[in-house]
């Protein structure tokens, strides 16, 4: 359990449970939403696969090792402040989500989405923007 969210997946990687025992509570939550939408989405689209968690500058990142299907995710605190998922910048995963949600969303050009900790998350919407990260190169 990390804060008050419960995970249907656990970290296997002591290093990424260290990262996410060190955020903050509040964004701490927001983040855990985030992984397991990231990991459900996984779960129930075809040709993805088994996701791999590791680091990736220093960040919690989600890959596609097996299938390759997909295009790095990532999970963290946002310069800014509040938390942040992040997309390679050289694909066009924001830039087309962007263009679907210009104003629902703070982005970071290409490679971010900004969150504010206790502000509700649009996990419907947000599924959208993970499924075609998972399934980015099939």
């Amino acid at each position: 359990m990390y804060g008050e969210i419960e995970t249907d997946y656990p970290i296997e990687d002591p290093k990424v449970v260290s990262v996410f025992a060190s955020f903050p509570e509040n964004e701490r939550n927001g983040l855990m939403a985030l992984r397991e939408l990231i990991f459900e989405t996984a779960r129930k689209t075809e040709g993805v696969g088994r996701l791999y968690e590791t680091l990736k500058w220093g960040q919690p990142a989600y890959l596609t090792p097996e299938t390759k299907s997909g295009s790095t995710i990532r999970l963290g605190l946002s310069k800014q402040g509040g938390f942040a998922i992040y997309t390679h910048c050289r694909t066009s995963l924001l830039s087309d989500f962007q263009f679907i949600f210009p104003k629902e969303f703070t982005y970071e050009g290409n490679r971010a989405i900004h969150f504010h900790a206790g502000v509700p998350l649009s996990l419907g919407r947000l599924e959208m923007l993970v499924r075609s990260a998972l399934t980015y190169h099939l």
